[in-house]
């Protein structure tokens, strides 16, 4: 079953159980699904497909047989577990889950070879047999083949983690907070500096990691009324599950912005407080803080699907009839077929453009070039992986990149990055004039100096702006979801145009985090610095170039964009 399928099975089978287990708690049923699928997913994905009947999958939900020295924890060994007041009890309830779950789980048949082997994981959730030190009544009843005591359990288990976590008041929890507590459920505690790469890590990823994945993905997912044994149909593959823009949801009045410019939104009550954004005209805006005199109101918006908040000069602003609620833009899942559509610039027949030529206004197309098309976050960040390395800005070799005579090719680069990642932005755009015919549903013909122009970065900001939500473009408010939906395996820019309009811009993508290459975070987990990939003065396949580049007094304006 794919992660998907197995999802759905999930919240399908046990649609009736999920919902009370998790009221009154700060947990979602999407986060017991991504924890369920990391830790026995490979065993009951196999069951359900060879239409075991629900009670049998639960039964047989068990597994980890690692004994010391991989195990430092009680039981060691079966000589541990036998110390035990019912040592011999436990461990024969441990050794018949062993040779249960072996009949039908490859993996494991060596285990139940050898006759000191038993299993230490049990249910859904894997609760540890150490624990049987004080529950020795959940394992020698068999409780974790029944869903609500194994849901009961679990979510007893969960708590504690959050304490652990310091968040033990907390009644809401964030996802970031969320994928943090499943990490310390793995590991202990999680420490949030150091990201969702902690937990178990199997060779190529991280426990953290892996729950990023499925949460976003079972965010996407729904439970259907189909009945237990077999899995429901598949859900149709898509793009990264990326989670879905924030939503203005306060209680407070709105306004609209009235200014001839634009508004700066910022991160104080002062005109000397950093600039988080730049309003512009009519943008609406939701009241958080501030009395009726004050010349500051704290607000909050969403600006291309950017959950943005702080403060604004109250006195540009217009108050909005009761029951106005901020909108959230949309984003289109397909680029347009008409009017506006996207345009790369012509080439004569047999023309190959490579890297290893002067940038010009045309795309690569040489043979073998990599794509991201996988339905999993692991495959997807991998092949952006592929991606980078095949590019290799860093290259001297690659001319297409490579900085000289006061040039550089930030948006060359971001522009290849983007279309082999399947994600459209634009080398060369429609004119003006082009666009006035197209919207008057004119047949244009594509021709460079005239219907199309070259872009530049400062241009690529204004492109996204104008035209980024049609081609499945949206803003995120901060470099922590920036750099979260780069690991899930999205398609992510940092963009910040110039002041003075003929002075280059900057664009970098920003790229998974990998072993060797990792974002910049403060104490409380928060991204200070993702992790780029960039052409520039400098060319690196991997870094964080200079830190908070795009907030320097040379760039009017930035934004952190993201594509599924």
């Amino acid at each position: 079953m794919k992660s998907s399928e197995s999802i759905q099975w999930f919240k399908t089978a046990f649609q009736n159980e999920l919902p009370p287990a998790v009221a009154g708690t700060p947990f979602s049923i999407d986060l017991l699904a991504a924890i369920a699928l990391q830790e026995t997913g490979y065993i009951w994905s196999v069951l359900v497909e060879k239409k075991l009947p629900l009670d049998q999958v639960m039964k047989l939900c068990t597994g980890d047989t690692l004994d010391s020295p991989s195990r430092s924890a009680f039981p060691k060994d079966k000589k541990d577990l036998l110390t035990h007041p019912q040592g011999q009890a436990l461990f024969d309830m441990a050794r018949e889950a062993l040779t249960g779950m072996a009949q039908h789980i490859k993996g494991y048949e060596g285990a139940a070879a050898n006759d000191a082997k038993f299993c230490r994981g049990f249910g859904l959730f894997q609760y540890d047999l150490q624990f049987a030190k004080t529950n020795e009544a959940f394992f020698l009843t068999r409780a974790w083949g029944d869903i609500s005591l194994c849901l009961k359990q679990f979510l007893l288990e969960l708590r504690e983690a959050q304490t652990r976590q310091g968040w033990k008041d907390k009644t809401v929890l964030t996802e970031f907070e969320m994928i943090h507590v499943a990490i310390a459920y793995n590991r202990g505690k999680s420490v949030l500096s150091r990201g969702f790469k902690q937990g178990h890590f199997d060779g190529s990823r991280y426990y953290g990691e892996y729950i990023q994945d499925y949460l976003a993905l079972a965010k996407t997912i729904r439970s259907t009324p189909v009945p237990h044994p077999g899995p429901p149909p598949p859900p149709v593959p898509g793009p990264a599950p990326l989670p879905p823009p924030t939503p203005v949801d306060g209680i407070g009045q709105v306004f609209r912005v009235n200014v001839n410019s634009v508004l700066q939104l910022r991160e104080a009550p002062s005109t000397s407080g950093k600039i988080r954004a730049s309003l512009p005209a009519g943008q609406l805006v939701k009241w958080v803080g501030g009395k009726k005199a004050d010349a500051w109101y704290q607000v909050e918006t969403s600006h291309n699907g950017a959950f943005l908040t702080g403060y604004v000069a109250a006195k540009y602003l217009e108050a909005m009839p009761a029951g106005t609620e901020v909108p959230v833009v949309v984003v289109s899942p397909q680029p347009p077929v008409t009017g506006a559509v996207a345009v790369y610039c012509p080439r004569a027949p047999g023309t190959i453009t490579k890297r290893d030529a002067t940038a010009g206004a045309r795309s690569l197309n040489e043979s073998g070039m990599p794509s991201r098309t996988g339905d999993t976050a692991a495959r997807r960040t991998q092949e952006i992986a592929d991606i980078i390395s095949w590019l290799d800005v860093a290259d001297p070799a690659h001319k297409r990149y490579a900085p000289g005579g006061g040039k550089t090719f930030c948006n060359v680069y971001a522009h290849d990055f983007c279309m082999l990642a399947g994600a459209y932005l634009p080398r060369v755009w429609w004119t003006g004039a082009a666009m006035l015919r197209l919207g008057r549903g004119e047949q244009v013909p594509v021709l460079i100096g005239d219907t199309i122009d070259e872009q530049r970065a400062n241009d690529l900001f204004r492109w996204l702006r104008s035209f980024g939500p049609s081609f499945g473009w949206r803003e995120t408010g901060t470099l922590t979801k920036l750099q979260d939906a780069a690991n899930l395996g999205g398609v992510c820019l940092v963009i910040a145009r110039r002041r003075e309009d003929g002075k280059s811009g900057h664009v970098t993508p920003v790229v998974p985090e990998t072993e060797a290459w990792k974002a910049a975070r403060n104490a409380a987990g928060e991204v200070t610095t993702p992790l780029q990939s960039q052409a520039g003065r400098v060319n690196f396949n991997y870094g964080r170039g200079d830190r908070k580049w795009w907030e320097g007094d040379e760039f009017a304006d930035y934004a952190f964009w993201i594509h599924a």
